[in-house]
């Protein structure tokens, strides 16, 4: 999923800074490995610990146990860096590569855990795993449309909003210019890539495949609950790209393809909130609904001159929130039952639309508001701190000449910008100096 990130952030941005998004990404996995070691794990999963934070296994000390192994600590650890990887879609293009370490360092260290913990772990205040569940049920959250995507769109928001639109996004009139992205073939290629890792994401939550349901028949059990997640998720992303491939026609008047790549995004984000405790039928409202928040917000953001090169914030963000509320009006009472059993007791809340009830509905509420404050509580000071410290954004002469050339000594390969004011041909890997003269 990681390389479906930096094959997709590559090319959606201009081709003078494709070493440095791409460098952005491995940085994002190395960086947030060792964070995510050292505190960010403790945090999330340190267990038993208080509803709001976990305080064992720092540095992954008194691993593993009889409750949690290396593949666990593993597989989160993946979602922690697919968070701080949205992030750095939002600012790319403009931001200095000190505040891309400071902010995924703070983000995969100590951010996104603390939330995962809340609705994640089994000691969280709203988890569905708590014996006392927030509202008697809880939030269902099966794989992070809230937890990863949200957290990781409101970080961007945040960073790009501080930042300000790149240079040219916007005429002296205020009307928007398209910064095309360079390379439609390395969106498409990550996209892919995406689809692909989402199958590990949404089916792979379950993290085991052979149990059985109690009083189920020999042939259905997890095994069949893992399957359906899969063609759930594959049925919301592909309705979301196919709504998004019409509307883009009807708004711009093209068949747009990295349109349809962030509509299958869009709707992928959605359906993982929902994917495990849904019907098929549902997920293709999902998509379609995910859609229409997609465009929205990206018109929204035109609209407030609000410049993110990748929509990461809508996509992830908006369509992250909509996946939060889809699952509280469409969870099956079955499947609800069978995911996330309760012990002893009656079975918890389910979908609105399906007779649940609105104990759900509210937990849902409440996630969506509690990530709101805690991503901007914390992500938005620390940005406006790098902004004030000039550690944020780029000089104007950098920005213009790429970041490729003045930070990163060259470029990814022959290009040819259209406006650039210097036209630059062949791979240039030569030592430069400051004031980007090489030798």
């Amino acid at each position: 999923m990681q390389v479906g990130f930096a094959m997709l952030c590559a090319g959606s941005v201009r081709a003078k800074n494709t070493m440095n998004i791409m460098l952005t990404n491995v940085l994002d996995a190395a960086a947030g490995a060792l964070f995510y070691y050292l505190f960010g794990f403790a945090l999330a999963f340190g267990s038993p610990s208080n509803p709001f934070i976990g305080r064992r296994f720092f540095a992954l000390e008194s691993f593993p146990n009889s409750d949690v192994d290396f593949p666990y600590f593993l597989y989160q650890w993946s979602f922690a860096i697919a968070a701080a990887g949205i992030t750095s879609g939002s600012i790319a293009e403009r931001t200095q590569f000190v505040a891309y370490l400071i902010y995924s360092s703070f983000l995969t260290g100590f951010v996104y855990p603390v939330v995962s913990h809340w609705f994640w772990s089994e000691d969280g205040w709203a988890s569905a795993g708590n014996t006392h569940p927030l509202f008697g049920s809880g939030v269902i959250d099966f794989a992070g449309s809230g937890v990863v995507h949200m957290v990781g769109g409101i970080a961007g928001f945040w960073g790009a909003f501080i930042e300000g639109p790149r240079i040219g996004r916007f005429d002296h009139e205020g009307r928007s210019v398209a910064l095309r992205g360079h390379s439609a073939s390395l969106v498409v290629l990550g996209t892919f890539l995406l689809w692909v890792g989402w199958y590990g994401f949404n089916p792979g939550s379950f993290t085991k495949i052979l149990v059985t349901y109690d009083g189920s028949q020999a042939y259905y059990g997890q095994w069949s609950a893992v399957g359906r997640t899969a063609v759930t998720t594959t049925l919301a992303g592909c309705t979301a790209a196919l709504t998004t491939l019409f509307g883009s026609r009807i708004l711009s008047g093209h068949w747009n393809i990295t349109d349809v790549c962030n509509g299958l995004l869009g709707g992928f984000a959605a359906i993982t909130s929902g994917c495990a405790v849904v019907e098929p039928w549902a997920a293709i409202i999902c998509g379609f609904v995910a859609a229409g928040v997609l465009m929205g917000s990206n018109n929204l953001a035109e609209r407030y001159k609000y410049d993110d090169p990748l929509e990461a914030a809508q996509l992830h963000g908006g369509c992250g929130a909509w996946g939060v509320l889809f699952t509280v009006l469409f969870a099956s009472k079955k499947y609800v039952d069978e995911v996330y059993p309760v012990s002893g007791k009656a079975g918890r809340p389910y979908g609105l639309f399906m007779g649940g009830g609105g104990r759900l509905l509210a937990a849902h509420v409440v996630q969506i508001l509690s990530i709101i404050g805690w991503v901007s509580f914390t992500m938005g000071p620390l940005f406006l701190v790098l902004h004030k410290l000039k550690l944020l954004r780029i000089s104007p002469v950098d920005e213009m000449d790429g970041m490729d050339l003045t930070r990163h000594g060259g470029f990814a390969y022959a290009y040819n910008d259209e406006g650039d004011s210097n036209q630059r041909v062949g791979i240039q890997l030569r030592k430069i100096d400051g004031y980007g003269s090489t030798s």
